[in-house]
């Protein structure tokens, strides 16, 4: 915890473009003599860029294409935006050459063609001209690069490249020519190029036999770099050369996207949410739930830390991931609690430390198979997507971490120091644990057999998921900016409109989802769907009407921002993450639990698209973090209810059938179920209530989510299990059984029947 004070006063965390601006970048694509600037190479440029920034360490960039040959990019969080702009606008047309020679300085200008085709003069590092050989590779040739500390050799930083297969024997053949020429000779060098310009011409080392050259597939490139120039070259080489040139032609600061009005809505929804959360703890389990509250706050400074000390950069898809990860830091406390209840209740004279302890142990199996799902594809999501979805697997990856931290160390640590003191001895009912609770003790009183017909659930859950999924198909699902791109005006204001001020007035005028934002002196940018010519003069008429006498100085068609490999990388990446779920819980608990979870996890995915189709309400970046909130909460529910069924299937009364012990389970763990969505139910219904833009819709998707995946793990993946075991290991069992006792009775009639 000091260490985390100690970050936090130091160290601030950055806040992405929808949370507080930062920099953008408009560049233009330039036509060559074998390439066109169109759309489609324009296409092409924006991947290559999106590759190079996600290098950079810049968390969840904006990259759309403007028009046919402009790219717009936003960096949250860049410190030196001309250096990235430097580093965006360079073409990294790499390319090694034969030397042929010196040249005199006057006989061509450095850079020209010389009279053989594809030859040209350059000068090397030292400024000396050299007579090239046309290009022997290029950069397509590379399949990787790094920048490394050469503390051996001494040659400081360096670059190593590692070409492709033919590219490697293409490399061999260029240094086994040059191995042929003497020592000192011009032509025993080979020409790095990068960009028309020599970074590199070593000699080949005079262990280099002539004809052979070097092998392997690799090289480095040494040229007096410092770390910065060095790390910059391996991004370029890596990231590959551009299809086209591209120049920056406007840069400059522009503010957030969701307004400080939004943004302080949110915060204040935020903080009444979690005092509402920390209110239901402490009254449901009173002296415990008062200490996990502390702990709470605990991770919420471990998290801030946390993403301080990584440089990350805080978006609003990546509080989705920390709205995830409270919710499962109550749960892990809830689950804790609950045990410790049972202890206690179990035990003739318990000690309200031992029922703690025992509470600790016997729920950790369930925190860490929930916490380590969610992990996995926290995991997948970082190191497989881009954009949104991999802010969202960062945010998600240190909370899961830091919730652990808060449950089972922070809270372990109050709790049991709280249990050692006397008075709480002399006053159990204070601890909350004393008892088990009326809604639990109702409920094992009534003992109700919910799964008595576990189809009759899943045919309500199939009607449900049909009701919704027709949605999809009767109202079509509207996609956002972020996928169909749309238009982007910008306009010249006399006076300065407020960009809140500016988003309300074209709500009202009929366009909610317009992205208002103001840049640099009296500007503003407003990125919409597509509009008639009628609909973008009624824009034009309405920030008219705001900022005195406005000029029109940009409006054109953008491409969307997240683009079709970006979405191509989250699907794979969900897809992954899912997989690596269900063979996770196959090989924690068994492939029906597994089949189970995943099943339910479909369900809740098909009823929230579904339901914001029905509403009409857009499928943007935000419902997407929503989207991957609820597939955690979901896993989550369904690994303690599985967890419990484990444990009763490894206890002594294994003869109970299995829709009983399922039965048994749930009424076990639902107490758990609530409390643990009440936590989550607070928070997302402030933030529904009381944040405006975006936020509502984020808060309205997950309070969707949080029902449908409360519901689906009871309801739906129970009847699914049971039905799976009666049909597979149930069955098997039974055969079994029945082979057993044939073998085994007396061949009298009436026994045989009863056996039968």
């Amino acid at each position: 915890m000091a260490g985390a004070v100690a970050i936090a006063l130091t160290m601030p965390v950055r806040l992405g473009l929808d949370l507080r601006g930062g920099t953008q970048i408009v560049l233009e694509t330039k036509s060559t003599k074998t390439t066109e600037a169109d759309r489609e190479a324009t296409d092409r440029t924006v991947e290559v860029l999106r590759g190079r920034i996600d290098a950079l360490g810049v968390a969840e960039p904006t990259i759309v294409r403007s028009g046919d040959n402009r790219i717009v990019v936003e960096l949250p969080g860049v410190q030196d935006p001309k250096q990235a702009a430097d580093v965006l606008g360079r073409t990294a047309q790499l390319t090694v050459h034969s030397v042929l020679g010196a040249a005199e300085s006057t006989e061509k200008d450095p850079g020209s063609e010389s009279g053989a085709e594809g030859e040209r003069v350059l000068p090397d590092e030292d400024g000396q001209p050299l007579r090239l050989k046309a290009a022997s590779l290029t950069g397509e040739d590379v399949k990787g690069a790094d920048a490394r500390f050469d503390q051996q050799g001494g040659a400081g930083w360096l670059v190593t490249v590692d070409f492709k297969d033919a590219g490697g024997d293409r490399w061999a053949k260029v240094t086994g020519e040059a191995a042929c020429h003497p020592a000192g000779d011009p032509q025993r060098r080979v020409a790095i190029v990068l960009d028309n310009k020599i970074i590199s011409s070593p000699q080949v080392d005079p262990s280099v036999t002539c004809g052979a050259g070097i092998a392997g597939g690799s090289t480095q490139i040494t040229g007096s770099f410092d770390a910065a120039e060095a790390r910059e070259l391996a991004l370029l080489v890596k990231g590959g050369a551009l299809p086209v040139p591209v120049e920056t032609i406007e840069q400059r600061t522009i503010g957030a996207t969701l307004g400080d009005e939004a943004i302080s809505a949110g915060a204040w929804a935020a903080v009444i949410g979690t005092a509402l959360t920390a209110l239901f703890i402490i009254v449901v389990y009173r002296l415990m739930g008062a200490l996990a509250t502390l702990a709470l706050l605990c991770y919420g400074l471990i998290s801030y830390a946390a993403l301080a000390a990584v440089g990350a950069t805080l978006t609003l898809p990546g509080l989705a991931g920390f709205v995830l990860a409270i919710g499962m830091a109550v749960d892990a406390n809830v689950l804790v609690f609950e045990r410790a209840r049972e202890e206690q209740a179990s035990r003739t004279r318990p000690s309200t430390r031992s029922s703690l302890t025992a509470g600790f142990r016997s729920a950790f199996s369930a925190i860490a198979d929930s916490n380590t799902t969610t992990l996995i594809a926290a995991a997948l999501l970082f190191f497989l997507a881009s954009g949104p979805v991999k802010g969202f697997g960062v945010t998600l990856g240190i909370g899961v971490l830091a919730s652990m931290v808060s449950a089972l160390v922070i809270t372990r640590v109050l709790a049991e120091f709280a249990a050692s003191r006397p008075a709480v001895f002399r006053r159990p009912h204070i601890t909350g644990i004393s008892t088990t609770g009326p809604v639990r003790d109702a409920l094992l009183r009534r003992d109700p057999f919910l799964m008595r017909r576990p189809r009759r659930w899943l045919a309500a859950s199939a009607l449900v998921m049909v009701a919704a999924g027709a949605g999809i198909l009767v109202r079509g699902l509207d996609f956002g900016i972020e996928f169909t791109g749309g238009r982007l005006i910008e306009y010249s204001t006399a006076t300065q409109v407020d960009a809140d001020r500016a988003r309300d007035a074209l709500a009202d005028a009929g366009f909610p989802r317009a992205v208002v934002q103001s840049s640099g002196d009296g500007d503003l940018s407003v990125r919409t769907e597509e509009l008639t010519d009628a609909e973008a003069e009624k824009v034009t008429e309405t920030v008219g009407g705001l900022g005195g006498e406005t000029e029109k100085v940009r409006d054109e068609l953008i491409g969307p921002s997240l683009g079709e490999e970006l979405r191509r990388d989250a699907l794979i990446a969900l897809g992954l993450a899912l997989g690596a779920q269900l063979l996770y819980l196959a090989v924690r608990f068994r492939l029906l639990f597994g089949t189970a979870a995943v099943g339910a996890l479909a369900h809740d995915v098909v009823i929230l698209v579904g339901v914001f189709a029905w509403l009409g309400k857009p499928i943007d970046g935000v419902f997407l973090a929503a989207l991957l909130t609820v597939i955690g909460y979901s896993v989550n529910d369904s690994v303690v209810l599985f967890d419990r069924i484990r444990e009763l299937l490894a206890g002594k009364d294994r003869r109970t059938p299995f829709a009983r012990l399922t039965n048994r389970a749930i009424l076990q763990t639902l107490p758990r179920t609530v409390n643990t969505g009440m936590g989550a139910v607070l928070i997302l219904a402030s933030l529904a209530l009381l944040a405006e833009d975006s936020l509502t819709d984020f808060a309205l998707a997950l309070l969707i989510g949080v029902g449908v995946g409360t519901y689906s793990s009871v309801f739906t993946a129970s009847p699914l299990a049971i039905e799976m075991y009666d049909r597979g290991d149930g069955s098997r069992r039974s055969r079994r059984k029945g082979r057993t006792a044939e073998k085994t009775v007396p061949a009298s009639r009436a026994e045989r029947q009863e056996v039968s």
